[in-house]
């Protein structure tokens, strides 16, 4: 199976047992600051087991994106080196809130992997650890579903202290916790490895396939286990690694996920897919890098911006290794789209960004990656044993700007180690430095403190004069930045737009005579406005005097945007009710992303309804009006406030139409809706239980959105020789006609492979009373070579075949083993043979085995070993 079919049968799985399909949520945790990144299925569902929450469904599942390469769960270092660990990954995983507890979730898990309507994976493969003193889960799992005793396993307390448990879960050191089991699959014993609990349980071949989790208890500071009155259950099944075992592979970057990945990366980066620790790598870090930017992350030098910037500078490092010129990492957006679009269409709306967003910081990177090489080599040449000094480690990241795992890869491909105690005391030495000369103090990975105000003059324009208050470098407050450098420049007043609201803060640039500072971002820390950037000429000093100058276009194009949000949550009170509540929002001078509440997705006549309402404000052309006042005042006239922002007693009030739209909001926006010029909806979809997401465009982009739409209409209808007109009518003929040829190509193969069976059973030879046939079929795919072996093994009696073929190019293999003989003779064994000869790989059951490769002029050498096989396994 394909993994995005066992996506599928996953959910429909737990759907048809009366769960409630709920989306994957969005990777930055929404309202939760103990969380870096969404890490599990369970993250979006937190308040739901803490009773903080109560939605209308009791059972739900999902497909959660999740990524771990930061705080507690950081697999970073791992990734590359190991055929599991990936910086993002896939949880699929089923959920109850006080409804079912253990004994449906291990049927339920049970009944999925093993039916045959389902997975069917082998039981005999499969094994089952419980928490050591679980005996309710053990005499289920033994007395019930069946399990050997033999294949069961009590883990106890083996992370050294009371619960400390391989195999009991716990949210935090107090609140929801419990006992888990876990299911193990057994990948063979040609892999390294012994069961779980034993010395070689680290090995690859007992991989964990799924967790389940039974909260029912409350842990309490005093360390009691209080019995919690609705237990609840929480499961997990990685998407990768159950793929790796539907597709008898021992890798999860083996699987279908990775493959367009893995030869993307190659082609990019301009080597040959060998199998390499660095080429996994970088098709790992695509994943997260992507998945990250489409949800809103940007590159930066603090919290989740800093881990983006780490992944993308490990991915550019490896490519480097393997031979890259250039920027190349970008490049392979659009295979991860391709792979992972359908099923998260985020990454299709956000392609032309995340390809921006990386090439960019790319370039940025090699700047700096050149000379800091040049630097560690040096260091390196000179180095008196195999630790690299903290000094040499602090100086590549204070200077070059190289996170510590960076060094630390490079250390690792030359069997050294880091001082990472000495590093540690260099950045604490730095901090004693900051602290000493500012008044301003800086944490860094968390926000910035200052005790100052920034004055916003934007509402008046894009220019203005400020001084330099403070200034930032790598997290710590500094006197001045140099030319080439980057920085956090602090204003007492300044024109730029600070991030807030939905809206993204401002770009543009500093400047004054000899210096340019480029702001690539502004941020908000209290009253303090933060322009991030880089010193492109010149040098910033405390107390310098600035002309500050926003991109005016950027801005203009950000204002339409955020005006027609507002109309656009107007709208949508009007068409869907007043239950409609901003969720979030997202406007920059691309487009316009805004959440909001709501129980179904938006009909057609909907959505139409709400582009006519807000286009018709836009041809109204009403000034836009702002009012100072205070909060209860804004109140009384009805404003709205949006989403996630906090407000003082003196507010502002932004009212478009009149009344149409009245709305409390900092932002910067047109001066009359008629500025917006037109608005179209482009995408609307489900994000989370009850919340919905509509994108859309306004002015040139909307245009420019309806004239592709209307040259793809176009070009359409040529292909089908039809017009504008009629070509849904000519499309539907194709496609059917499409469908109808492709039913009876079937039909011919079927018949095909059934004449090709009747022609070839009398080819066999017998070898020890074994029927055994090897022959070559081109052009059959493997669902008919399989169909056909099936039949051989009918006709023939007690037999092993293999047949073969190439098909587009490559070597398709199919073998088969009567279920006599699998006890001396095993069809996986014959693929593996077969398939290596052939410059590939395969693998499968003991009756039932497939494969290919790549050198079809091998392939008759390898259908020739069949006999020996045979005469040496019997």
């Amino acid at each position: 199976m394909k993994s995005a079919e066992i996506r599928e049968a996953f959910l429909r799985f737990f759907e048809e047992q009366g769960h409630t399909r709920v989306a994957s949520s969005s990777l930055i945790p929404a309202n939760d600051p103990t969380l870096l990144f969404t890490n599990a299925g369970m993250n979006q569902f937190k308040d739901c087991f803490l009773g903080l929450e109560k939605r209308a469904y009791t059972r739900a599942t999902s497909s959660q994106k999740c990524v771990r390469a930061g705080g507690k769960h950081n697999d970073l270092e791992n990734v590359g080196y190991t055929a599991r660990h990936h910086t993002f990954f896939e949880m699929l995983g089923n959920f109850s809130f006080g409804d079912y507890f253990k004994r449906d979730a291990i049927n339920y898990a049970w009944t999925f992997l093993t039916s045959d309507k389902w997975l069917n994976l082998p039981k005999e493969k499969l094994w089952v650890t419980v928490y050591a003193s679980d005996d309710e889960a053990y005499d289920i799992w033994t007395q019930e579903i069946g399990v050997p005793e033999a294949h069961m396993v009590r883990i106890g307390d083996n992370k050294g202290a009371p619960y400390a448990s391989d195999n009991f879960w716990a949210m935090g050191d107090t609140g929801p916790c419990g006992p888990c089991t876990e299911i193990f699959f057994d990948h063979g014993e040609h892999i390294w490895g012994g069961p779980p609990g034993s010395p070689e349980e680290d090995g690859d071949r007992y991989i964990e396939i799924w967790n389940n989790v039974f909260m029912q208890f409350n842990r309490t500071a005093d360390g009691v286990m209080h019995p919690l009155p609705a237990p609840s259950v929480d499961t997990g099944m990685g998407l990768e690694r159950i793929s790796a075992v539907l597709q008898h592979v021992n890798s999860n970057y083996e699987v279908d996920l990775f493959q367009s990945l893995l030869n993307a990366a190659a082609k990019a980066i301009g080597c040959v897919n060998e199998d390499q620790a660095s080429l996994k790598v970088v098709a790992d870090h695509i994943r997260s890098c992507g998945f990250l930017i489409a949800d809103g992350v940007i590159p930066s030098n603090e919290g989740r911006g800093y881990v983006l910037r780490r992944i993308i500078r490990r991915a550019c490092r490896h490519g480097n290794k393997l031979g890259a010129k250039g920027s190349f990492f970008y490049q392979i957006v659009g295979a991860l789209v391709a792979e992972m679009g359908a099923a998260f269409p985020e990454l299709q709306q956000q392609q032309a960004q995340i390809e921006r967003v990386l090439k960019t910081e790319e370039e940025q990177f090699a700047k700096t990656l050149e000379q800091g090489l040049k630097i560690l080599e040096q260091d390196l040449a000179e180095l008196q044993g195999t630790v690299i000094p903290g000094e040499v480690i602090f100086k590549l990241y204070d200077t070059f700007g190289f996170p510590m795992d960076l060094t630390g890869d490079i250390a690792r491909e030359r069997e050294l180690t880091l001082d990472e105690a000495g590093f540690e005391r260099e950045m604490d030495a730095q901090r004693v430095r900051a602290r000493s000369a500012s008044a301003f103090g800086m944490d860094y990975n968390s926000l910035v403190k200052i005790d100052s105000e920034t004055r916003f003059l934007g509402y008046e324009g894009t220019q203005g004069q400020g001084s330099v208050v403070a200034l930032f470098k790598a997290g710590e407050a500094v006197e001045q930045l140099q030319e080439g450098e980057e920085g956090v420049v602090v204003l007492d007043q300044t024109p730029f737009y600070a991030e807030s609201g939905g809206q993204v803060g401002d770009s543009g640039y500093l400047c004054a005579t000899g210096l340019r500072f480029e702001v690539r971002d502004t941020t908000k820390a209290g009253g303090a406005f933060l322009h991030h950037g880089i010193v492109a000429a010149g040098g910033l000093k405390l107390g310098a005097s600035v002309t500050a100058e926003v991109n005016a276009n950027v801005r203009r194009a950000t204002g339409l945007n955020h005006s027609a949000t507002h109309l656009l949550h107007a709208a949508l009170r009007q068409v869907l009710g007043e239950h409609v509540q901003q969720k979030g929002s997202l406007v920059d001078s691309q487009r316009l992303r805004f959440d909001f509440s709501h129980f179904e997705p938006i009909k057609p006549e909907q959505l139409k309804a709400l582009e006519e309402i807000v286009n018709a404000q836009v041809r109204k052309n009403s000034a836009v009006e702002t009012l100072e006042t205070d909060i209860e005042t804004a109140k009384a006239r009805g404003a709205m406030a949006l989403f996630g922002e906090k407000y003082g007693d003196n507010v502002r009030v932004l009212s478009m139409g009149g009344d149409f739209s009245v709305e409390l909001c900092g932002g910067t926006h047109v001066s009359r809706t008629g500025d917006i010029a037109l608005f179209k909806i482009t995408s609307e979809g489900g994000v989370a239980a009850g919340v919905r997401r509509i994108e859309a465009l306004t002015g040139a982009a909307a245009l420019a959105y309806l004239n592709d739409a209307q040259e793809q209409l176009k070009e359409a209808a040529q292909l089908v020789k039809g017009t504008r007109d009629n070509v849904l009518d000519k499309l539907s003929a194709v496609l059917e006609r499409n469908r109808q040829l492709e039913k009876e190509l079937e039909q011919l193969k079927a018949k095909a492979a059934s004449a090709a069976g009747d022609d070839m059973s009398g080819a066999a030879i017998e070898i020890k009373g074994v029927k055994v046939l090897a022959a070559r079929l081109d052009g059959l795919d493997g669902k008919a070579l399989l169909a056909l072996v099936d039949q051989l093994k009918n006709k023939l009696g007690r037999a092993v075949i293999l047949l073969g073929g190439v098909l587009d190019d490559k070597v398709v293999l199919v073998a088969g083993v009567t279920q006599d003989l699998t006890g001396q003779l095993k069809a996986g064994d014959l693929m593996r043979q077969a398939a290596a000869a052939v410059g590939g790989k395969g693998g499968g059951r003991p009756d039932m085995a497939q494969g290919g490769g790549v050198d079809a002029s091998a392939l008759d050498a390898a259908l020739a070993l069949t006999a020996s096989f045979v005469e040496q396994g019997l």
